[in-house]
Protein backbone atom coordinates (compact mmCIF):
# COMPACT_ATOMS: atom_id res chain seq x y z
CA UNK A 1 0.00 0.00 0.00
CA UNK A 2 1.01 3.62 -0.31
CA UNK A 3 2.31 5.74 2.55
CA UNK A 4 -0.49 7.61 4.36
CA UNK A 5 1.34 10.92 4.29
CA UNK A 6 2.09 10.53 0.58
CA UNK A 7 -1.61 10.05 -0.21
CA UNK A 8 -2.61 13.13 1.78
CA UNK A 9 0.16 15.32 0.37
CA UNK A 10 -0.39 14.15 -3.24
CA UNK A 11 -4.15 13.57 -3.18
CA UNK A 12 -4.84 14.93 -6.68
CA UNK A 13 -2.03 12.87 -8.20
CA UNK A 14 -3.18 9.73 -6.38
CA UNK A 15 -6.81 10.29 -7.44
CA UNK A 16 -5.78 10.74 -11.09
CA UNK A 17 -3.73 7.55 -10.91
CA UNK A 18 -6.76 5.69 -9.49
CA UNK A 19 -8.87 6.99 -12.36
CA UNK A 20 -6.31 5.85 -14.94
CA UNK A 21 -6.14 2.41 -13.35
CA UNK A 22 -9.89 1.95 -13.09
CA UNK A 23 -9.84 1.96 -9.28
CA UNK A 24 -12.89 3.14 -7.33
CA UNK A 25 -10.85 4.04 -4.23
CA UNK A 26 -12.25 7.18 -2.57
CA UNK A 27 -9.12 9.28 -2.14
CA UNK A 28 -11.04 12.41 -1.06
CA UNK A 29 -12.78 10.42 1.67
CA UNK A 30 -9.42 9.07 2.83
CA UNK A 31 -7.95 12.57 3.12
CA UNK A 32 -10.97 13.82 5.08
CA UNK A 33 -10.79 10.82 7.41
CA UNK A 34 -7.05 11.28 7.92
CA UNK A 35 -7.70 14.83 9.12
CA UNK A 36 -10.38 13.49 11.44
CA UNK A 37 -8.04 10.76 12.64
CA UNK A 38 -5.32 13.24 13.58
CA UNK A 39 -7.81 15.47 15.43
CA UNK A 40 -9.37 12.50 17.22
CA UNK A 41 -5.94 11.10 18.14
CA UNK A 42 -5.03 14.48 19.64
CA UNK A 43 -8.31 14.41 21.61
CA UNK A 44 -7.60 10.90 22.93
CA UNK A 45 -4.06 11.87 23.90
CA UNK A 46 -5.32 14.99 25.71
CA UNK A 47 -8.00 13.03 27.58
CA UNK A 48 -5.42 10.46 28.62
CA UNK A 49 -3.14 13.22 29.83
CA UNK A 50 -5.94 14.80 31.87
CA UNK A 51 -6.96 11.43 33.31
CA UNK A 52 -3.37 10.70 34.36
CA UNK A 53 -3.06 14.11 36.03
CA UNK A 54 -6.31 13.59 37.93
CA UNK A 55 -5.23 10.09 38.96
CA UNK A 56 -1.97 11.42 40.37
CA UNK A 57 -3.80 14.22 42.23
CA UNK A 58 -6.21 11.90 44.07
CA UNK A 59 -3.57 10.71 46.52
CA UNK A 60 -2.47 14.27 47.19
CA UNK A 61 -5.95 15.48 48.10
CA UNK A 62 -6.31 15.79 51.87
CA UNK A 63 -10.00 16.48 51.99
CA UNK A 64 -12.23 13.35 51.49
CA UNK A 65 -14.78 15.33 49.54
CA UNK A 66 -12.06 16.62 47.21
CA UNK A 67 -10.76 13.05 46.70
CA UNK A 68 -14.23 11.82 45.79
CA UNK A 69 -14.70 14.73 43.40
CA UNK A 70 -11.42 13.92 41.68
CA UNK A 71 -12.32 10.22 41.50
CA UNK A 72 -15.59 11.18 39.83
CA UNK A 73 -13.72 13.47 37.45
CA UNK A 74 -11.32 10.61 36.68
CA UNK A 75 -14.22 8.25 35.91
CA UNK A 76 -15.76 10.83 33.61
CA UNK A 77 -12.45 11.33 31.80
CA UNK A 78 -11.99 7.56 31.39
CA UNK A 79 -15.48 7.24 29.94
CA UNK A 80 -14.78 10.11 27.56
CA UNK A 81 -11.45 8.54 26.63
CA UNK A 82 -13.08 5.16 25.92
CA UNK A 83 -15.75 6.79 23.75
CA UNK A 84 -13.18 8.85 21.85
CA UNK A 85 -10.96 5.77 21.37
CA UNK A 86 -13.88 3.84 19.89
CA UNK A 87 -14.51 6.70 17.45
CA UNK A 88 -10.79 6.76 16.60
CA UNK A 89 -10.74 2.99 16.04
CA UNK A 90 -13.68 3.29 13.63
CA UNK A 91 -11.93 6.05 11.69
CA UNK A 92 -8.68 4.07 11.55
CA UNK A 93 -10.52 0.95 10.30
CA UNK A 94 -12.18 2.91 7.49
CA UNK A 95 -8.96 4.68 6.48
CA UNK A 96 -7.10 1.35 6.43
CA UNK A 97 -9.80 -0.15 4.22
CA UNK A 98 -9.56 2.71 1.73
CA UNK A 99 -5.75 2.80 1.86
CA UNK A 100 -5.53 -0.91 1.03
CA UNK A 101 -7.83 -0.37 -1.96
CA UNK A 102 -5.66 2.38 -3.46
CA UNK A 103 -3.37 0.89 -6.16
CA UNK A 104 0.31 1.58 -6.46
CA UNK A 105 1.38 4.65 -8.38
CA UNK A 106 2.17 4.09 -12.07
CA UNK A 107 5.49 4.58 -13.81
CA UNK A 108 5.49 7.85 -15.78
CA UNK A 109 6.25 5.94 -18.99
CA UNK A 110 3.47 3.36 -18.57
CA UNK A 111 0.93 3.84 -21.40
CA UNK A 112 -2.35 5.33 -20.20
CA UNK A 113 -5.42 3.32 -21.16
CA UNK A 114 -8.33 1.39 -19.71
CA UNK A 115 -7.35 -2.10 -20.89
CA UNK A 116 -4.82 -4.20 -22.82
CA UNK A 117 -5.81 -2.52 -26.09
CA UNK A 118 -3.63 0.39 -24.96
CA UNK A 119 -0.57 -1.78 -24.28
CA UNK A 120 2.53 -0.58 -26.12
CA UNK A 121 4.69 -3.05 -28.06
CA UNK A 122 8.32 -2.43 -27.11
CA UNK A 123 10.15 -5.08 -29.10
CA UNK A 124 9.95 -8.52 -30.68
CA UNK A 125 12.06 -11.61 -30.12
CA UNK A 126 14.72 -13.30 -32.25
CA UNK A 127 12.30 -15.56 -34.12
CA UNK A 128 9.56 -14.89 -36.66
CA UNK A 129 6.16 -16.62 -36.54
CA UNK A 130 6.29 -19.90 -38.48
CA UNK A 131 4.91 -20.07 -42.02
CA UNK A 132 2.94 -23.26 -42.63
CA UNK A 133 2.08 -24.78 -46.02
CA UNK A 134 -1.03 -26.25 -44.37
CA UNK A 135 -3.86 -24.92 -42.22
CA UNK A 136 -2.52 -25.01 -38.65
CA UNK A 137 -4.59 -26.63 -35.92
CA UNK A 138 -5.08 -25.19 -32.46
CA UNK A 139 -3.50 -26.85 -29.42
CA UNK A 140 -6.77 -28.46 -28.30
CA UNK A 141 -7.12 -30.44 -31.52
CA UNK A 142 -3.42 -31.30 -31.58
CA UNK A 143 -3.34 -32.41 -27.93
CA UNK A 144 -6.42 -34.59 -28.28
CA UNK A 145 -5.16 -36.23 -31.48
CA UNK A 146 -1.82 -37.04 -29.85
CA UNK A 147 -3.44 -38.14 -26.55
CA UNK A 148 -1.54 -35.50 -24.57
CA UNK A 149 -4.40 -33.84 -22.67
CA UNK A 150 -7.69 -35.21 -21.39
CA UNK A 151 -10.10 -32.31 -20.96
CA UNK A 152 -13.16 -34.54 -20.56
CA UNK A 153 -11.51 -36.50 -17.76
CA UNK A 154 -10.49 -33.31 -15.98
CA UNK A 155 -14.04 -31.94 -16.22
CA UNK A 156 -15.46 -35.22 -14.92
CA UNK A 157 -13.16 -35.25 -11.91
CA UNK A 158 -12.94 -31.54 -10.99
CA UNK A 159 -15.11 -29.52 -13.38
CA UNK A 160 -14.58 -27.32 -16.43
CA UNK A 161 -11.15 -25.72 -16.56
CA UNK A 162 -9.32 -28.74 -15.14
CA UNK A 163 -7.51 -31.37 -17.19
CA UNK A 164 -5.17 -34.35 -17.16
CA UNK A 165 -1.80 -34.04 -18.86
CA UNK A 166 -0.78 -37.37 -20.37
CA UNK A 167 2.13 -39.11 -22.04
CA UNK A 168 4.68 -36.71 -23.56
CA UNK A 169 2.81 -33.67 -22.21
CA UNK A 170 3.87 -34.79 -18.73
CA UNK A 171 7.47 -34.96 -19.91
CA UNK A 172 7.16 -31.55 -21.56
CA UNK A 173 5.87 -30.03 -18.32
CA UNK A 174 8.77 -31.46 -16.31
CA UNK A 175 11.23 -30.47 -19.05
CA UNK A 176 9.99 -26.88 -19.05
CA UNK A 177 10.39 -26.68 -15.29
CA UNK A 178 13.94 -28.00 -15.46
CA UNK A 179 14.83 -25.80 -18.44
CA UNK A 180 13.68 -22.66 -16.61
CA UNK A 181 15.43 -23.72 -13.39
CA UNK A 182 18.72 -24.25 -15.23
CA UNK A 183 18.54 -20.73 -16.68
CA UNK A 184 17.68 -19.15 -13.33
CA UNK A 185 20.11 -21.12 -11.17
CA UNK A 186 22.94 -20.11 -13.49
CA UNK A 187 21.91 -16.51 -12.74
CA UNK A 188 22.16 -16.99 -8.98
CA UNK A 189 18.50 -17.56 -8.12
CA UNK A 190 17.78 -19.77 -5.10
CA UNK A 191 15.36 -22.51 -6.24
CA UNK A 192 12.39 -23.40 -4.06
CA UNK A 193 9.23 -25.47 -4.20
CA UNK A 194 6.70 -23.36 -2.31
CA UNK A 195 3.51 -24.29 -0.42
CA UNK A 196 0.34 -24.27 -2.49
CA UNK A 197 -1.48 -22.65 0.44
CA UNK A 198 -0.92 -19.36 2.22
CA UNK A 199 -2.49 -17.49 5.10
CA UNK A 200 -4.94 -14.82 4.02
CA UNK A 201 -2.84 -12.11 5.67
CA UNK A 202 -0.01 -13.07 3.29
CA UNK A 203 -2.34 -12.90 0.29
CA UNK A 204 -3.53 -9.48 1.41
CA UNK A 205 0.06 -8.42 1.99
CA UNK A 206 0.99 -9.21 -1.60
CA UNK A 207 -2.10 -7.40 -2.88
CA UNK A 208 -4.50 -10.29 -3.53
CA UNK A 209 -8.12 -10.40 -2.35
CA UNK A 210 -8.67 -13.76 -0.62
CA UNK A 211 -12.44 -13.39 -0.23
CA UNK A 212 -15.31 -11.31 -1.59
CA UNK A 213 -17.17 -10.90 -4.89
CA UNK A 214 -14.09 -9.73 -6.84
CA UNK A 215 -11.72 -12.48 -5.72
CA UNK A 216 -10.03 -14.88 -8.12
CA UNK A 217 -8.81 -16.95 -5.17
CA UNK A 218 -10.00 -20.36 -3.94
CA UNK A 219 -10.42 -20.13 -0.14
CA UNK A 220 -10.35 -23.03 2.29
CA UNK A 221 -13.54 -23.13 4.37
CA UNK A 222 -13.28 -22.74 8.16
CA UNK A 223 -9.64 -21.64 7.97
CA UNK A 224 -7.49 -18.59 7.30
CA UNK A 225 -5.86 -20.36 4.33
CA UNK A 226 -6.32 -20.00 0.58
CA UNK A 227 -4.85 -21.72 -2.47
CA UNK A 228 -2.20 -19.53 -4.06
CA UNK A 229 -2.72 -18.00 -7.51
CA UNK A 230 1.05 -17.73 -7.98
CA UNK A 231 4.26 -18.37 -6.04
CA UNK A 232 4.62 -14.58 -5.91
CA UNK A 233 2.39 -14.85 -2.83
CA UNK A 234 4.49 -17.42 -0.98
CA UNK A 235 7.86 -16.02 -2.05
CA UNK A 236 6.84 -12.50 -1.06
CA UNK A 237 5.49 -13.73 2.27
CA UNK A 238 8.66 -15.68 3.03
CA UNK A 239 10.42 -12.62 4.47
CA UNK A 240 7.37 -10.93 6.03
CA UNK A 241 8.29 -8.98 9.14
CA UNK A 242 12.04 -9.18 8.47
CA UNK A 243 14.60 -6.38 8.68
CA UNK A 244 17.37 -7.10 6.18
CA UNK A 245 20.96 -5.97 5.98
CA UNK A 246 21.63 -4.01 2.77
CA UNK A 247 24.54 -6.39 2.09
CA UNK A 248 21.96 -9.20 1.66
CA UNK A 249 20.23 -7.39 -1.20
CA UNK A 250 19.25 -8.14 -3.84
CA UNK A 251 17.75 -11.50 -2.90
CA UNK A 252 16.68 -13.52 -5.97
CA UNK A 253 14.38 -16.51 -5.53
CA UNK A 254 12.57 -18.77 -7.94
CA UNK A 255 9.66 -20.93 -6.88
CA UNK A 256 7.79 -23.84 -8.40
CA UNK A 257 4.16 -24.06 -7.37
CA UNK A 258 0.76 -25.05 -8.58
CA UNK A 259 -1.41 -21.99 -9.24
CA UNK A 260 -5.16 -21.94 -8.65
CA UNK A 261 -7.45 -19.29 -10.11
CA UNK A 262 -11.24 -19.14 -10.32
CA UNK A 263 -10.99 -17.18 -13.61
CA UNK A 264 -14.45 -15.81 -12.94
CA UNK A 265 -15.92 -14.13 -16.00
CA UNK A 266 -13.31 -15.51 -18.40
CA UNK A 267 -14.48 -17.13 -21.60
CA UNK A 268 -14.42 -17.14 -25.37
CA UNK A 269 -12.53 -19.14 -27.97
CA UNK A 270 -9.22 -17.44 -27.19
CA UNK A 271 -9.48 -18.73 -23.61
CA UNK A 272 -10.31 -22.32 -24.44
CA UNK A 273 -8.18 -25.37 -23.77
CA UNK A 274 -5.02 -24.81 -21.76
CA UNK A 275 -4.84 -21.04 -22.23
CA UNK A 276 -7.08 -20.13 -19.28
CA UNK A 277 -7.47 -22.87 -16.69
CA UNK A 278 -8.14 -23.21 -12.98
CA UNK A 279 -4.89 -25.02 -12.13
CA UNK A 280 -1.44 -24.95 -13.68
CA UNK A 281 2.21 -25.17 -12.71
CA UNK A 282 4.47 -22.16 -12.83
CA UNK A 283 8.10 -21.30 -12.19
CA UNK A 284 8.08 -17.81 -10.66
CA UNK A 285 10.92 -15.33 -10.16
CA UNK A 286 10.94 -12.99 -7.16
CA UNK A 287 13.39 -10.38 -5.93
CA UNK A 288 13.86 -8.12 -2.92
CA UNK A 289 15.99 -5.09 -3.80
CA UNK A 290 17.12 -1.69 -2.62
CA UNK A 291 14.80 1.01 -4.01
CA UNK A 292 17.43 2.31 -6.44
CA UNK A 293 17.90 -1.19 -7.90
CA UNK A 294 14.32 -2.15 -8.70
CA UNK A 295 14.05 -0.63 -12.19
CA UNK A 296 17.18 -2.46 -13.36
CA UNK A 297 15.85 -5.66 -11.79
CA UNK A 298 12.57 -5.29 -13.73
CA UNK A 299 14.47 -5.00 -17.01
CA UNK A 300 16.64 -7.97 -15.99
CA UNK A 301 13.57 -10.13 -15.26
CA UNK A 302 12.09 -9.15 -18.63
CA UNK A 303 15.34 -10.07 -20.38
CA UNK A 304 15.36 -13.47 -18.65
CA UNK A 305 11.82 -14.20 -19.81
CA UNK A 306 12.82 -13.21 -23.34
CA UNK A 307 15.92 -15.42 -23.16
CA UNK A 308 13.81 -18.41 -22.12
CA UNK A 309 11.43 -18.04 -25.07
CA UNK A 310 14.21 -17.19 -27.51
CA UNK A 311 15.80 -20.47 -26.41
CA UNK A 312 12.56 -22.31 -27.12
CA UNK A 313 12.53 -20.81 -30.63
CA UNK A 314 9.12 -19.17 -30.22
CA UNK A 315 8.23 -15.78 -31.66
CA UNK A 316 7.01 -13.20 -29.14
CA UNK A 317 6.55 -9.52 -28.47
CA UNK A 318 7.21 -7.59 -25.26
CA UNK A 319 4.57 -5.04 -24.29
CA UNK A 320 4.50 -2.22 -21.75
CA UNK A 321 1.24 -2.77 -19.88
CA UNK A 322 -1.33 0.04 -19.85
CA UNK A 323 -2.37 1.62 -16.56
CA UNK A 324 -5.87 0.13 -16.67
CA UNK A 325 -4.44 -3.38 -17.09
CA UNK A 326 -1.97 -3.21 -14.20
CA UNK A 327 -2.62 -5.23 -11.08
CA UNK A 328 -2.99 -3.17 -7.90
CA UNK A 329 0.58 -3.70 -6.58
CA UNK A 330 2.40 -3.08 -9.89
CA UNK A 331 4.21 0.20 -10.57
CA UNK A 332 5.17 -1.02 -14.03
CA UNK A 333 4.60 -4.32 -15.80
CA UNK A 334 5.97 -5.89 -18.97
CA UNK A 335 4.12 -8.78 -20.63
CA UNK A 336 5.67 -11.25 -23.02
CA UNK A 337 3.15 -12.42 -25.61
CA UNK A 338 4.00 -15.52 -27.64
CA UNK A 339 2.78 -16.15 -31.15
CA UNK A 340 0.01 -18.76 -31.17
CA UNK A 341 -0.92 -19.93 -34.69
CA UNK A 342 -4.17 -21.57 -33.53
CA UNK A 343 -5.46 -18.46 -31.77
CA UNK A 344 -8.02 -16.44 -33.72
CA UNK A 345 -8.56 -16.83 -37.44
CA UNK A 346 -4.95 -16.36 -38.53
CA UNK A 347 -2.95 -16.58 -35.33
CA UNK A 348 -2.47 -14.03 -32.57
CA UNK A 349 -0.09 -13.12 -29.80
CA UNK A 350 -1.16 -14.35 -26.37
CA UNK A 351 0.30 -13.50 -22.98
CA UNK A 352 2.62 -16.18 -21.60
CA UNK A 353 4.66 -14.30 -18.99
CA UNK A 354 4.65 -11.00 -17.13
CA UNK A 355 7.03 -9.20 -14.81
CA UNK A 356 6.20 -6.39 -12.39
CA UNK A 357 8.01 -3.87 -10.25
CA UNK A 358 5.86 -3.42 -7.14
CA UNK A 359 8.24 -0.88 -5.50
CA UNK A 360 7.46 -0.78 -1.74
CA UNK A 361 3.72 -1.45 -2.15
CA UNK A 362 3.93 -5.09 -0.99
CA UNK A 363 6.81 -4.68 1.47
CA UNK A 364 4.89 -1.93 3.31
CA UNK A 365 1.99 -4.36 3.82
CA UNK A 366 4.27 -7.28 4.70
CA UNK A 367 6.64 -5.28 6.90
CA UNK A 368 9.85 -6.09 4.99
CA UNK A 369 12.56 -3.49 5.60
CA UNK A 370 16.29 -2.95 5.31
CA UNK A 371 18.57 -1.09 7.69
CA UNK A 372 19.52 2.44 6.67
CA UNK A 373 21.74 3.20 9.65
CA UNK A 374 22.21 2.37 13.29
CA UNK A 375 18.49 2.70 14.04
CA UNK A 376 16.84 3.66 10.76
CA UNK A 377 14.97 1.36 8.37
CA UNK A 378 13.22 1.69 5.02
CA UNK A 379 11.03 -0.61 2.95
CA UNK A 380 12.62 -2.84 0.31
CA UNK A 381 11.27 -3.02 -3.22
CA UNK A 382 9.76 -6.28 -4.48
CA UNK A 383 9.55 -7.64 -8.03
CA UNK A 384 8.00 -10.73 -9.55
CA UNK A 385 8.16 -12.35 -12.95
CA UNK A 386 6.97 -15.51 -14.67
CA UNK A 387 9.81 -17.70 -15.87
CA UNK A 388 7.45 -20.37 -17.27
CA UNK A 389 3.68 -20.77 -16.92
CA UNK A 390 3.52 -24.36 -18.10
CA UNK A 391 0.01 -24.48 -19.55
CA UNK A 392 0.51 -21.45 -21.80
CA UNK A 393 4.02 -22.52 -22.76
CA UNK A 394 2.50 -25.84 -23.88
CA UNK A 395 -0.02 -23.97 -26.03
CA UNK A 396 2.81 -22.09 -27.74
CA UNK A 397 4.97 -25.19 -28.24
CA UNK A 398 2.20 -27.40 -29.62
CA UNK A 399 0.95 -24.76 -32.06
CA UNK A 400 4.31 -23.43 -33.26
CA UNK A 401 6.02 -26.79 -33.62
CA UNK A 402 3.16 -28.68 -35.28
CA UNK A 403 3.78 -30.54 -38.53
CA UNK A 404 1.46 -31.26 -41.44
CA UNK A 405 0.85 -34.82 -40.18
CA UNK A 406 -0.18 -33.55 -36.74
CA UNK A 407 3.07 -34.48 -35.01
CA UNK A 408 4.97 -32.02 -32.81
CA UNK A 409 8.70 -31.33 -33.02
CA UNK A 410 10.17 -31.03 -29.52
CA UNK A 411 12.13 -27.78 -29.02
CA UNK A 412 15.85 -28.57 -28.91
CA UNK A 413 16.48 -27.42 -25.29
CA UNK A 414 13.81 -29.83 -24.00
CA UNK A 415 14.80 -32.97 -25.88
CA UNK A 416 17.20 -34.40 -23.29
CA UNK A 417 14.38 -34.47 -20.73
CA UNK A 418 11.56 -35.52 -23.08
CA UNK A 419 13.76 -38.23 -24.57
CA UNK A 420 12.70 -37.75 -28.20
CA UNK A 421 12.83 -35.21 -31.01
CA UNK A 422 9.25 -35.55 -32.17
CA UNK A 423 5.86 -36.48 -30.68
CA UNK A 424 3.84 -38.59 -33.11
CA UNK A 425 0.32 -39.98 -33.11
CA UNK A 426 -0.41 -43.28 -31.38
CA UNK A 427 -2.18 -46.09 -33.19
CA UNK A 428 -4.36 -46.87 -30.14
CA UNK A 429 -5.58 -45.01 -27.10
CA UNK A 430 -6.44 -46.44 -23.71
CA UNK A 431 -8.35 -45.35 -20.63
CA UNK A 432 -11.20 -43.60 -22.46
CA UNK A 433 -14.90 -44.18 -21.97
CA UNK A 434 -16.73 -45.28 -25.08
Amino acid sequence: MLDRRFVVEHAEQVALNCQRRGSQADVARFVALENQRKAKQAEVDDLNRQANEVSKSIGKAKDPAEREARKAEGRTLREQTTAAQLELDAIVAETDLILRSIPNMSHPDAPVGVDDQSNLVLRRGQHEPPKFDFKPRDHVELAEQLDLVDFEGGAKVAGHGFYFLKNEAVLLELALQRYALDVLMAEGFTPTITPDLARNEILQGTGYIPRGPETQIYSIADSDLSLVATAEITLGGLLAGRILDPAELPIKLCGISHCYRTEAGAGGRASRGLYRVHQFTKVEMFAFTMPEGSEDMLNYFCDLEARIFDGLGIAYQVVDTATGDLGGPAYRKFDLEAWMPGRGEAGEYGEVTSTSNCTDYQSRRLGIRYRTGEKGTAFVHTLNGTAIAISRALVAILENYQQADGSIVVPEPLRRWVGKDCISARSTRTGRDE
